[in-house]
């Protein structure tokens, strides 16, 4: 027996109306579409942009300078000079102060003291050999002499004393309490300097890539390059940027094995011990590029693990922390660019459903 099924007659007829409706609807589309204004159509294509669009987080950006471009080679100051007898120009008070010591203090007494011995031996070689003097002498005390050669030692270690204390406080100074802060870490092979009064930014340092030598490090520059712009296993891709003329509290550490932060031409040399923070001051006079390398016995690798410091004037290196993502002393933080989530959908629009009325979010917590 045949039965009316009356709920597909009426989904059939439904499913009639809906199709002929949207026709209609897509007939008299483009006479809408020409009666709106430029602006009412920027709104809407607006609304129908956010509303497709998925639904973004909240982020937050900085806006960072561009980076100064670093020192080229005619700034190299503080290099290893080929065939050279003498160390390297000094351009910090404690190297003046040390070579001093050694130029005016030292190298004089050695010299004096070289000479006289000379002189006695060539002496005693002539007045007391056996063709001249075949008999010895029978003296065996000289007071003179006795007091004489115990007297001007004594006086000899004091002028060398003196000095030596001296130039020990000098290298291992406190730093003052305004001095800006570097923490230097060794890492197996290479140096990583962070700077705790900027932000806490840390900026890796490896050993430029030589060409037509094996890689040790695959360091490059900021660039991309990997050609060297400084002395061949001295230049690094990220060198140690540091203010000129301003004292610096240097602190170093190892992260795996022992390493000594050494720059010659600066009069620097402090271990870097794992677990341990080791600290003095430097201080530059002249801006340049000063070179150095891992003073400690480290590893295989040992010799590829240089060191650049680049000493720039103040405004320049507070532009390079700024470049770096960092803050200056004494100036307020960078306020962040804080990009909002997008309106509901349809908000955009003047007079649509849900303009100017706050989003909510259905409560998915269980009820009591």
């Amino acid at each position: 027996m045949h039965q009316t099924k009356f709920g597909d007659i009426a989904r059939k007829r439904l499913s009639f109306l809906v199709i002929l409706l949207a026709a209609l609807a897509l007939s008299a589309a483009p006479h809408r579409a020409a009666a709106q204004t430029p602006a009412q159509a920027s709104a809407q294509s607006a609304g129908l942009a956010s509303a497709n669009a998925p639904a973004p987080r909240a982020a937050e950006a900085t806006t960072a300078a561009p980076a100064p471009q670093r020192l080229g080679k005619e700034w190299i100051k503080g290099v290893p000079t080929p065939g050279g007898i003498d160390f390297q120009k000094q351009y910090s008070p404690t190297g003046h102060y040390a070579y001093g010591m050694h130029t005016y203090v030292l190298l004089p007494i050695i010299t004096v003291i070289t000479l006289f011995v000379l002189f006695l031996l060539l002496w005693v070689m002539v007045r007391y050999n056996r063709r001249v003097h075949p008999v010895p002498s029978k003296t065996t005390h000289n007071t003179a002499i006795e007091v004489t050669w115990t007297v001007v030692p004594v006086l000899i270690l004091v002028a060398i004393a003196i000095p030596s204390m001296t130039l020990l406080a000098r290298q291992y100074k406190s730093p003052p309490k305004d001095a800006l802060t570097v923490k230097v870490t060794g890492y197996q092979w290479y140096w990583g300097y962070s700077y705790p009064d900027n932000g806490g930014f840390e900026v890796i340092s490896h050993m430029l890539n030589i060409p037509g030598e094996p890689v040790i490090n695959a360091g490059v520059r900021e660039d991309g390059s990997d050609a060297t712009d400084g002395p061949p296993h001295l230049e690094v891709d990220n060198r140690m940027v540091v203010p000129v003329g301003v004292p610096i509290r240097l602190q170093t550490t190892g992260s795996d094995v022992i390493h000594a932060f050494a720059v010659p031409s600066l009069w620097f040399k402090l271990d870097a011990v794992p677990g341990r923070i080791n600290e003095k001051e430097l201080f530059i006079e002249q801006p340049g590029v000063y070179y150095g390398q891992c003073s400690e016995l480290c590893g295989a690798r040992h010799g590829y693990m240089p060191i650049a410091v680049e000493a720039v004037p103040l405004d320049r290196f507070n532009a390079w922390v700024r470049s770096q993502g960092g803050t200056v002393k004494g100036e307020a933080p960078p306020q962040p660019i804080t990009t909002a989530a997008p309106q509901q959908p349809g908000s955009a629009v003047p007079g649509a459903a849900g303009a100017d009325t706050p989003a909510t979010t259905p409560s998915t917590a269980p009820a009591a």
